[in-house]
């Protein structure tokens, strides 16, 4: 298991930025329509260990299906960094997109496929 580190993070166009402290253990690939959609490869963090640095006011929500998960993205460029949810015991967290990561080697990563379809 990899040690927590802190990774900074955002949009295309640069509106959107953070800070955040995690694992890429566990990274996953899911299925449901969104994410493949979107390409999203997440990994998660509890909201405490996530900063937003800019972009508060550029960042547009879109709920779906359940409406749990407020997926986040940039109204400017269209990039969706990340997603606030709470997880299955109800503590808040944020779903990073780890592409949107600066300098991580995605070719790196034990990346495993989760099948959100079904969910």
């Amino acid at each position: 298991m990899s040690e927590s580190a802190t990774y900074t993070g955002g949009c295309h166009c640069g509106a959107v930025r953070y800070e955040v402290e995690m694992s890429l253990d566990g990274v996953i690939s899911c299925n449901c329509s969104i994410c493949r959609k979107r390409g999203a490869l997440l990994a998660f963090a509890p909201a405490e260990k996530f900063t937003l640095r800019s972009g508060e006011d550029r960042l547009t929500d879109y709920l779906f299906n359940h409406k749990v998960i407020h997926h986040l993205f940039c109204a400017t460029c269209g990039v969706g960094s990340f997603a606030r949810g709470r997880q299955p015991d109800g503590a808040e967290m944020v779903a990073v997109n780890v592409r949107c990561l600066d300098g991580v080697d995605l070719d790196t990563l034990n990346v495993r496929k989760f099948d959100g379809a079904s969910l």
